[in-house]
């Protein structure tokens, strides 16, 4: 609970009895007295008077008046995608190979006087996975590592972020750690630094956990969504999902699933790939993430400026079983969610050795689609072509995701104008900001 937050409420709203209401969550919450419990709810109400009205450019927050819930941020659909192109014009041109404006899994940077390019990336973990600390660190740090490999790069250091609330446990960030670690013993990529704080320091009780893995790497080749060609094949490999899918298994109580998603077949095909020398006959890689294979397609479309046409027969097959069939019984789309498959784009003269070498390192692969002239996604289900768009959210995989919904909220347009008027006032900002220190 955001105690600073609750009072910040309060006083904007002259609610006379905000410090009996602060004091009563605290209890609520902590183990204390409730003389203790008051004595917070004052100091956290001072607080946030001497912050509830500044002034200044670097004190006084943009705002857009629209919130991330409603605009869907992090949820990997239309609001998300559309947030993360805003962002990149905020950060704005930069001397970057791959930027954020590529929508790319990770950043690429040539290495000075050198033919090769640093990768870098960072990933935070699955909110829902708070309380199984152990699970949220072993799939954040393979993420990690999928965006790194997806570059057509060999990742060599992680590097972790946890913050756990007041009244969290210690042991979280051992739990936590233990699930990083236990990948990199797997994958040999050592866990090289990081930083442990707790959320909102005393101003957030309660016991939930957040953070994020960031992973670097090097390669000569990169494989970047952009260069997805018009004649491409496109190619995936199994999967049984990560984050998203645990969460599912958690959330309505099929906990066995969870197993499933326990394993490196994704790294293992890369570090396969990588091994044959045939990374740099790849044009492009990614997994599948973000909104599931919907999401990508639209990124991919959109950075490379290509069609992307896909086989749902050829699909399917490569969802794990017991994975596939608890996203049925749920009537989750399974194109719409994380499936921690990897996709690749390469010309069609290479799939056959793609798919040789994939297939010996043990895991399933087989062309899904092609690339072709023009724009968007499709795909084509019992012979007949459909629409491919990704949905306002991605596929809703637990219950509460159930009653907010997919679908794309009556005033989006509405809320977009407010999004692009908060992003020029940053970058107007920003401008400022940069003049005021130069003229120093």
């Amino acid at each position: 609970m955001d105690i600073e937050g609750y009072a910040k409420r309060g006083l904007v709203n002259n609610d006379p009895m905000i410090e009996e209401k602060l004091a009563a969550r605290i209890l609520e919450v902590k183990n204390t007295t409730p003389e203790h419990a008051r004595e917070l709810a004052k100091a956290a109400i001072i607080e946030a008077k001497a912050t509830l009205h500044v002034s200044g450019d670097v004190l006084t927050p943009t705002v857009s008046g629209v919130t991330m819930g409603q605009f869907g941020v992090g949820s990997r659909g239309m609001g998300d995608f559309y947030t993360h192109e805003k962002i990149a014009e905020v950060i704005g041109k930069t001397s970057a190979v791959v930027d954020t404006s590529h929508l790319d899994d990770s950043g690429a940077v040539r290495i000075s006087g050198d033919d090769d390019y640093l990768i870098v990336t960072v990933d935070g973990i699955h909110s829902r996975l708070s309380d199984f600390s152990f699970l949220a660190g072993f799939h954040v740090a393979r993420a990690s590592l999928r965006d790194v490999y997806v570059m057509g790069a060999r990742p060599v250091a992680l590097l972790s972020d946890i913050h756990v609330a007041d009244d969290g446990d210690v042991a979280k960030i051992f739990d936590h750690i233990a699930g990083i670690t236990t990948v990199s013993e797997l994958t040999g990529i050592p866990l090289v630094t990081g930083s442990t704080l707790r959320i909102g320091g005393d101003m957030v009780i309660g016991d939930r956990m957040t953070g994020g893995v960031g992973a670097v790497g090097v390669t000569s080749d990169l494989t970047s969504r952009v260069q997805a060609e018009v004649g491409d094949v496109i190619l995936m490999t199994e999967g049984a999902g990560g984050g998203t899918i645990s969460t599912t298994a958690l959330y309505y109580g099929m906990h066995e699933v969870v197993d499933e998603t326990i394993n490196i077949k994704f790294i293992e095909a890369c570090e396969a790939l990588i091994r044959s020398g045939l990374t740099g006959q790849i044009h492009a890689m990614t997994d599948v993430t973000n909104g599931g294979i919907r999401g990508d397609a639209k990124e991919i479309s959109r950075t490379a400026g290509v069609k992307l046409v896909f086989e749902e027969s050829r699909m399917r097959p490569l969802v794990n079983p017991v994975v596939l069939e608890m996203l049925e019984s749920l009537e989750i789309d399974y194109l719409g969610v994380s499936l921690d498959a990897l996709l690749i784009i390469a010309p069609e003269a290479f799939a056959d050795d793609i798919m040789r070498t994939v297939r010996n390192s043990g895991v399933l692969i087989d062309v899904i689609g092609r690339i072709e002239d023009g724009s968007g996604a499709e795909i084509m289900i019992n012979g007949k072509q459909h629409d491919f768009t990704p949905r306002f959210r991605e596929s809703a995989y637990t219950p509460i995701k159930k009653i907010v919904g997919e679908d794309e909220p009556r005033d989006f347009e509405e809320m977009k104008r407010a999004i692009d008027n908060a992003a020029i006032e940053a970058v107007e900002k920003k401008r400022r900001v940069i003049e005021m220190i130069r003229s120093q």
